[in-house]
């Protein structure tokens, strides 16, 4: 009896521990990305930090018939966080709605990197990202977006929505250290070698943006981190993490939990401990994963000979 009623302790323990959890879903199946590698990068951040349990839905491939999106039908409603690492076709128009009012009635959604270039002409999900890239976006989508001398701009004028120039190690520098998903982090950091995307252009509005990085193109501090209000749901959109190396950074996993977990209930509690090796201003901070990263960094091409 007394090995019964033990088993029944650690059962009940471990239960409430999972059910203290909170539950986010990862969609993914297409993207101009590797979303197959990836995708086990955003799972391992999050159930690594003990606060989350992670589930993933992954679309029909693309061309895939009427009947195989048809039984494509998430359970939005069942998860506090949605997070996208899905570049591809629409999504049927029931998902479309279900997504919606899923985050229209509280729910958290977090869109990674290109994320941000689905979708450009779903009005709602525009609204919920507040800024994004390609797709044929232009002036026409919305302002583009970015900080300079410490100010916010809205830009108006004409020119496509999206750029981004060679990959590169960049410093995120935080334009608002008093929400809870940066508060106490380096006002600078270095991030791993990624896509520093500009030219972001959306609705942009009840945008709240985090931080920022200068991008060589445009010579103007470009928002990478920033939080949404949409109806009763919260949104917290990262333009960084191109690749696994991208990820795998340990200011990305910091600012992925937190921002998720801000999503999910509005706080960060469970997540706000600084890890030790938060990447300094000048040194990145790579996260050790097993068999990663599978995929290769692109060299810094050689100048030509004159």
């Amino acid at each position: 009896m007394r090995s019964i009623a033990l088993a029944l302790i650690v059962f009940t323990t471990v239960s409430l521990q999972a059910a203290d959890k909170l539950k986010v879903l990862i969609v993914d199946g297409q993207n101009n990305h590797k979303w197959d590698i990836t995708t086990p990068v955003l799972k391992n951040a999050l159930e690594g930090s003990g606060a989350f349990t992670v589930d993933v839905s992954t679309t029909p491939s693309k061309g895939s018939p009427p009947d195989a999106w048809h039984a494509w039908k998430p359970e939005f409603s069942s998860y506090q966080a949605v997070v996208s690492n899905y570049n591809g076709e629409p999504w049927p128009q029931n998902v479309r709605d279900a997504f919606t009012k899923y985050v229209a009635d509280g729910g958290g959604f977090v869109s990674v990197h290109a994320a941000n270039n689905s979708f450009p002409d779903w009005k709602e999900y525009n609204d919920m990202i507040g800024v994004g890239g390609w797709g044929g976006r232009n002036e026409k989508s919305g302002p583009w977006l970015y900080v300079k001398d410490g100010k916010l701009f809205r830009d108006t004028s004409t020119g496509n929505g999206g750029a981004h120039g060679a990959q590169h190690e960049f410093v995120v520098e935080i334009q608002n250290p008093d929400h809870p998903i940066t508060r106490g982090l380096p006002k600078r950091w270095m991030h791993a070698k990624d896509e520093l995307y500009s030219k972001l252009r959306g609705p942009a509005e009840n945008v709240d943006v985090l931080s920022t990085s200068v991008s060589d193109l445009t010579a103007v501090s470009e928002p990478n981190n920033m939080v949404l209000g949409y109806h009763k749901g919260r949104v917290f959109h990262t333009t960084l993490g191109h690749a696994d190396y991208s990820m795998l950074d340990r200011g990305f996993y910091t600012i992925l939990q937190r921002g998720t977990e801000w999503a999910a209930t509005g706080e960060v509690e469970r997540t706000a401990a600084i890890p030790a090796d938060f990447p300094s201003e000048t040194a990145v901070s790579v996260v050790k994963l097993e068999g990663y990263p599978k995929q290769e960094a692109p060299k810094p091409k050689k100048p030509l000979a004159k």
